[in-house]
């Protein structure tokens, strides 16, 4: 799983004209699955995303996580996020799961999230042509990617 994190002051989700899902300040995660990615990759990459303490505190300091300042999550599937790159001009997305496995992950990303922050998350539409608006405070964006963690 990867995903893009980016700090923001408001974000929102519009699908044929209708906001599908908006938010002031937190995170917009822009999310990628692919087939490789299992239960323990969604629920380490859920904690990270809860508990990243990338807001500021008193002194301006990057100390706080979502929880501290209230925030919310906008959720947004993302299977470009594993576009193949390394040959020719136009990209190649074999790496990403396919809807029979991404669709599930994807809600079960919501319920955790959902479960860890004890409130509703925003989200997009699986799937459909979204257009994401977003105020990118800092700007602060991290990207993650549950290959790269630590199993210590």
């Amino acid at each position: 799983m990867r995903a893009v994190l980016q700090r923001v002051t408001q974000a929102s989700c519009t699908v044929d004209d209708t906001i599908t899902g908006a938010i002031d300040a937190g995170f917009l995660v822009l999310l990628g699955i692919e087939d490789a990615d299992t239960q323990e990759d969604l629920e380490w990459l859920a904690q990270k995303i809860a508990n990243m303490r990338v807001f500021g505190d008193e002194n301006g300091l990057m100390n706080k996580a979502l929880a501290d300042i209230d925030g919310n999550i906008l959720l947004i599937s993302q299977f470009t996020l594993f576009a193949a790159t390394k040959k020719g001009n136009r990209p190649g997305f074999t790496r990403a799961a396919r809807p029979d496995k991404a669709i599930p992950m994807y809600e079960e990303m919501i319920r955790t999230l959902s479960a860890l922050l004890n409130k509703q998350i925003a989200c997009g539409i699986f799937g459909a042509d979204m257009k994401i608006s977003l105020v990118n405070d800092g700007p602060v964006t991290i990207i993650m990617d549950t290959k790269d963690k630590d199993n210590h």
